[in-house]
């Protein structure tokens, strides 16, 4: 058992003032104008020089719009999430050209959250209180959880959502111990009757979170329809649909994240289907299900939380008959619909579908592990 520094973000609520709501605001609309400016220029210089912008050179930018009388604005909010943003940016272009993502999109005002990132430079974390730059007093946050002791924050993300909930997130260092060893193997089959079951033969119940507040949210989305655009009252019907979407990722993240954390504090290896969710989603017929039931933020958890405890996640080949093969003969039977719960294969065995999906899973996981390959199903 042993022990490594990671990089964690603690996130808490907080609650401005006045003054600290007008003051991120403009901060909000700065990041928000520099990103969509920076990123203006980089499109252009490409079209018309075939030229790529580096980020040295959108920061030499940045200190011409400071100077620029139409744009002297710029200079009210601390200079450091204005560079964030442009790293940002710098990022965002990273991976578009590593054929990890598409091309950047611009911010729009009023869509999903703003967010502005201050470096250690820009804010002061003392006795427990943090103070942004150009602000006068210190934030008013809601301490949820300490932090760890003696950890000094690197860097600090304040955001506001949808929901006009204001949030701040500090990048700490922390030195984390690795769970003891575990002699336990799990396999996860994915499924929307059950969340989750496990080759052990648990089933985890759907909450369904999204279902639970459908009444809800439609009732809150049929007020805003009918509110005249640009109106107060379109504004606070906004609001309420934004909060009721606020409840359902809410109760959907605190529920993965225990799910989550269980299953890594009690298991060694863990194995997982890789899911084509985003092919999977353009089934109309399941894909509000499948979206609530949110399978690629729980493996993304499982992934980084197993890397820090000192667990493995492996993922089965997506095209692996694990529903279809019997896991006691191991024969691939003929295929099994969807509606079909149980399955007698021909050597006798009576299986439920998901754990016997489950069980495969495990299996076929060991045998990455062993082998160190994926999992195809066999060809005739």
């Amino acid at each position: 058992m042993g022990a490594r520094m990671v990089k964690r973000s603690y996130k808490y609520r907080f609650y401005p003032t006045v003054e600290q709501v007008e003051q991120l605001a403009r901060t909000f609309g700065c990041v928000r104008y520099v990103y969509n400016r920076a990123l203006t220029e980089r499109s252009r210089a490409w079209a018309q020089e075939q030229r790529r912008i580096s980020y040295a050179e959108s920061d030499k930018m940045l200190t011409a719009w400071k100077r620029d009388p139409e744009t002297g604005w710029l200079t009210e909010p601390s200079k450091g999430p204005l560079q964030a943003t442009l790293r940002n940016l710098q990022g965002a272009f990273d991976k578009f050209w590593r054929k990890q993502a598409g091309y950047p999109r611009f911010k729009k005002k009023g869509r999903s959250k703003d967010s502005a990132t201050y470096f250690s430079n820009c804010f002061i974390y003392r006795d427990g209180q943090l103070k942004l730059a150009k602000q006068a007093e210190p934030l008013n946050i809601r301490w949820s959880r300490p932090l760890p002791e003696g950890a000094v924050p690197s860097q600090v993300t304040v955001i506001k959502d949808s929901a006009d909930r204001y949030f701040v997130s500090l990048l700490v260092e922390e030195l984390i111990v690795e769970h003891v060893p575990a002699e336990a193997t799990i396999g996860v089959d994915a499924g929307i009757t059950s969340l989750y079951t496990f080759s052990t033969g648990e089933k985890v119940s759907n909450p369904r979170h999204e279902k639970e507040d459908r009444a809800r949210l439609a009732k809150a989305q049929r007020a805003l329809a009918k509110k005249q655009k640009g109106s107060a009252n379109r504004a606070k019907a906004r609001l309420r649909v934004a909060r009721v979407h606020a409840r359902i990722v809410d109760r959907r993240r605190d529920h993965l994240h225990k799910l989550s954390s269980r299953v890594v504090r009690e298991n060694q290896v863990i194995a997982i289907e890789d899911l084509s969710v985003r092919n999977m989603v353009r089934n109309r017929c399941l894909a509000r299900a499948i979206s609530d039931a949110s399978w690629s933020q729980f493996r993304s958890m499982l992934e980084y939380k197993a890397e820090w405890y000192g667990r493995t996640v492996v993922a089965v080949d997506r095209f692996y008959p694990s529903t279809r093969t019997c896991s006691t003969c191991g024969q691939v039977n003929d295929t099994v619909p969807l509606h079909v719960r149980e399955w007698q294969c021909r050597c006798g065995v009576s299986h439920d579908r998901d754990v016997n999906a489950a069980k495969n899973i495990r299996a076929a996981g060991l045998a990455v592990l062993a082998c160190g390959d994926g999992v195809r199903p066999p060809r005739s």
